[in-house]
């Protein structure tokens, strides 16, 4: 660290986080800051209503408080509040030892419990409830002693055996994330695109101002006769689906024959503020259909999609419908809503009120800042993706290790004004793209009923960005007679990047279609391993008749631009 005086390290600090903080929205914090003031006030005025019931609430939290301090020093009786299954807060062994930060640890457990459960109990009609148990829980994982160094036996542990060295690293760390304007959850430096994350060979083949069409290069003498188009996120980058070389989807696909091509989104700046959803497909998917099917001279290609992504797949394979265009012979949707009846714990941050706000803020064009919604998405699991990191960073004053699919969270991608409050209407607040013809796009009416060639979905148990249940109904907005519904185990990204390479964890398929997520769970086959051999057999039963390899990736008409991946893939978000 430079030679600086404490007051002008702190300075430096405050002008950091000041810029850091700038673009965030005071109207924003304030409606929630309202909305969650109110819903607690309604709790404690209902509650008063019936004051025996709220007498014997608080004498029962105190308690059991009282209980907790008479038995701080007494092992018998220490342990008594345990932390829910997959917390991770508390795993020191330190925590234990020390009586007093073994009580403060309980203490805290106890009081979430507490102030949970009046949040459950309450009478609050269920989306207010939604509102307010999140914002709890965000105020609940904030205060936790494993964030504060004087209550973390941990951070006091490594305080004095590294004489206070963590917290002067820590506070590099932290002037390092306050220039970044985000919390690093890996070491990035480990990592460098097209080196050791996005290698597997390819070429650009097709370029215009919204993505680049990436070809790889085969990987077998003989590739299946429909190519694979990926349409990956355009809120996040492509490569995800090609990490280091043991995570990568799409080095999977080649070895299993395939010839493969996925898109790269353009980073948007400001200057493509007013691109919408219909331009999306008709200078996005459209194209990069058209040139897949004239490179490798296919009559259909399969289609693999993930996320908004799939969402983005089913309105064009709708929209070409209209248009009497199927050039999709099968398709798959990774973790995909195409219905919006229940987002999950995103649905705190729509509503009417905060739509229009962001209608308002993002009217005259530019874009969403990629470095926002990813803070969204860090919310939403806040214990895993925020605070853990403040206590390691800060606190502790490490490195966070290598992971490649944390690098990825933290290269975040734009989203255009017009794309993304066009989005949030009719998406989430209307779920209008489920109603046959409830939005037009390219001139036609949508209507996700066109969707008849053999579908696959796959979904994440755990997800908390596309709830498994509500993916699940797009099962029932299609009309394919072909529909394979597979359900793995953890969330929205370790879910999909299961390699079979590794065969962990283990997925559930062939439940019966047609009665609800529940009963297709309850009738569902629990197999281990991973779900990427299960899908290889289902595209290779839905049309495996093989050709030569390609002797060569694009065509005159599509010549190879610039290496793998490309440089859109390259450009940081603002």
């Amino acid at each position: 660290m430079d030679d600086k005086s404490p007051q002008e390290i702190f300075e430096k600090m405050a002008e950091k986080g000041h810029n850091m903080f700038k673009d965030f929205s005071a109207a924003e914090s304030k409606e929630m800051l309202s909305q969650f003031g109110n819903a607690w006030n309604t709790i404690v005025t209902r509650a008063m209503e019936s004051p025996e019931e709220w007498v014997k609430t608080m004498s029962g939290f105190y308690q059991d408080q009282f209980n907790l301090w008479i038995n701080m020093f007494n092992p018998a009786s220490q342990s008594t509040v345990h932390p829910e299954r997959g917390d991770r807060r508390f795993s020191g062994d330190e925590w234990e030892e020390s009586p007093v930060h073994n009580y403060l640890k309980q203490s805290y457990l106890l009081s979430s419990r507490w102030l949970t459960g009046l949040v459950e109990n309450s009478t609050l009609d269920e989306k207010t409830k939604q509102k307010c148990d999140f914002y709890t829980r965000q105020f609940i994982d904030a205060m936790s002693p494993s964030n504060f160094a004087l209550t973390n036996p941990e951070v006091l542990k490594e305080t004095i055996e590294s004489n206070g060295q963590n917290l002067v690293a820590g506070l590099e760390n932290l002037m390092s994330d306050i220039d970044k304007g985000r919390i690093s959850m890996t070491d990035e430096s480990k990592f460098t695109l097209g080196e050791n994350l996005a290698t597997t060979p390819g070429s650009v083949v097709f370029e215009n101002k919204l993505i680049q069409l990436v070809h790889f290069k085969p990987m077998t003498e003989k590739v299946n006769e429909r190519p694979i188009l990926i349409i990956p996120p355009c809120i996040n980058k492509y490569y995800i689906l090609d990490l280091s070389e043991h995570n990568s989807y799409v080095r999977y696909c080649l070895e299993q024959g395939n010839d493969v091509y996925i898109i790269s989104w353009r980073n948007p700046d400001e200057s493509l503020g007013d691109v919408t959803w219909d331009e999306y497909i008709s200078v996005g998917t459209i194209p990069a259909i058209d040139a897949v099917k004239e490179i490798s001279g296919a009559k259909k290609i399969n289609a693999v999609s993930w996320c908004i992504g799939g969402t983005m797949l089913a309105t064009t394979m709708s929209v070409l419908a209209s248009k009497r265009k199927k050039p999709i012979a099968t398709a798959t949707f990774f973790t995909t809503l195409l219905d919006f009846s229940d987002p999950g714990e995103l649905g705190v941050f729509i509503d009417e009120s905060q739509v229009q706000q962001h209608e308002h803020k993002l009217k005259e064009g530019g874009v969403m800042p990629g470095k926002q919604l990813a803070s969204t998405f860090a919310m939403l699991r806040a214990n895993d993706l925020v605070w853990s990191y403040v206590v390691n960073n800060y606190l502790k004053g490490k490195t966070p290790p290598p992971f490649d699919i944390l690098f990825w969270n933290g290269d975040s991608t734009n989203m255009t004004s017009a794309m993304y409050t066009w989005y949030l209407r009719n998406m989430y607040l209307e779920n209008n793209l489920a109603k046959p013809g409830g939005v037009e796009l390219c001139g036609v009416k949508v209507d996700l009923g066109k969707i008849d060639c053999p579908v696959y979905f796959l979904s994440a148990i755990e997800d908390h960005i596309a709830p498994w249940k509500t993916t699940f109904i797009g099962t029932e907005l299609v009309k394919s007679e072909s529909i394979e519904f597979v359900l793995a185990a953890s969330g929205h990204v370790a879910g999909v990047i299961n390699p079979a390479s590794k065969n962990k964890r283990h997925f559930w398929k062939d439940g019966e279609l047609g009665k609800g997520p529940e009963h297709w769970l309850e009738s569902a086959e629990e197999v281990p391993g991973s779900w990427w051999p299960h899908w290889d057999a289902w595209l290779k039963a839905n049309g495996n008749k093989t050709v030569d390899a390609p002797s060569q990736l694009g065509t005159d008409k599509y010549p190879e631009l610039e290496p793998a991946p490309g440089s859109f893939v390259m450009a940081k978000a603002s």
